[in-house]
């Protein structure tokens, strides 16, 4: 008997638990590929960059070239062919009314107000070793520009076909949906651990994974996840992480008003998400057509 699908192709079905370990494992080793890909690779060209030809960014055009082969790939082109639709369908960059679009951007955008609230707060209650940023000073401000720029684009084109594809589209398969997003978004967060064991970090990392899961599977697509995984780092990168290490301890200090400030913008824009994912829930048609990929 033929399994049925849902508006984005994925075929639900019943099969014994480990059988359903099996393929998450196997679609776990496929997004350890692509970070592999998407993000290693980039550290070390910007580290062979830096080190040899800092006054040219060379390593931004040739990790973009990568990310275009790698997003071919993941399309359904080359070999082998037999796996064509699979690896596009496991991708689910397909493309999605404005309207749909804006939503999912606009409860992204109150999101990311949030968790960046919440990440301040967790900076002043937990002493924290700050976020590894390269240190600007001795280098071109061109070539600094252009490798932060390409690092705020190349994350969210790894991590989202990574983790909200092939990773969540298969958890979606054969569990629930709370269950899917909850666990692709335990490996986004394990994932980052890499910056610090903190709390504060974990949480925020868990939750950013659960909305842009979240948002990818109520559109059926991750591309608005990949809109709003861009303004997320540029955020984080331009006006949160740098500022990590400056901040006062509470136990210390005691609360400011920024503290506080902080602690009503994290409820505040938390509440306005739930409600902004809620009314994207109710959306239907989200797809233009089902068929459409991403550029």
């Amino acid at each position: 008997m033929k399994q049925p699908q849902d508006a984005a192709g994925i075929t639900h079905v019943t099969v014994s638990y480990p059988r359903r370990i099996l393929a998450v494992l196997g679609a776990l080793v496929v997004a350890v590929v692509i970070l592999a890909v998407g993000q290693d690779l980039w550290s070390l060209l910007v580290v062979l960059d830096l080190r040899t030809t800092p006054a040219m960014p060379w390593a931004a055009p040739a990790m973009l070239v990568v990310l275009a082969l790698l997003w071919a790939y993941m399309r359904g082109k080359g070999w082998p062919q037999s796996t064509s639709e699979a690896r596009r369908r496991g991708l689910r960059a397909f493309v999605v009314t404005p309207a749909i679009f804006a939503e999912a951007l606009l409860a992204g955008v109150f999101g990311i107000i949030a968790l960046s609230g919440l990440w301040i707060v967790g900076t002043q209650l937990i002493k924290m070793s700050p976020n590894a940023i390269p240190n600007p000073a001795g280098y071109p401000a061109l070539t600094v520009a252009v490798l932060l720029l390409t690092s705020i684009v190349a994350a969210p084109f790894s991590e989202e076909p990574a983790f909200r594809g092939y990773l969540q589209t298969t958890l979606e398969r054969y569990f629930a949906p709370v269950t899917a997003v909850a666990v692709s978004s335990l490996f986004f967060m394990l994932a980052h651990v890499t910056q610090g064991v903190f709390i504060p970090k974990m949480v925020v990392y868990y939750l950013a994974g659960a909305l842009f899961g979240t948002i990818a599977f109520k559109t059926k697509s991750i591309l608005p996840g990949i809109a709003v995984h861009v303004v997320a780092d540029a955020t984080f990168f331009l006006f949160v992480w740098p500022f990590d290490a400056a901040r006062p301890q509470v136990w210390t200090t005691g609360p400011d008003a920024w503290f506080w400030v902080h602690v009503a913008q994290a409820l505040i824009f938390g509440a306005l998400t739930v409600i902004a994912l809620r009314r994207l829930g109710r959306a239907r048609g989200a797809r233009s057509n089902p068929n459409l990929a991403a550029i």
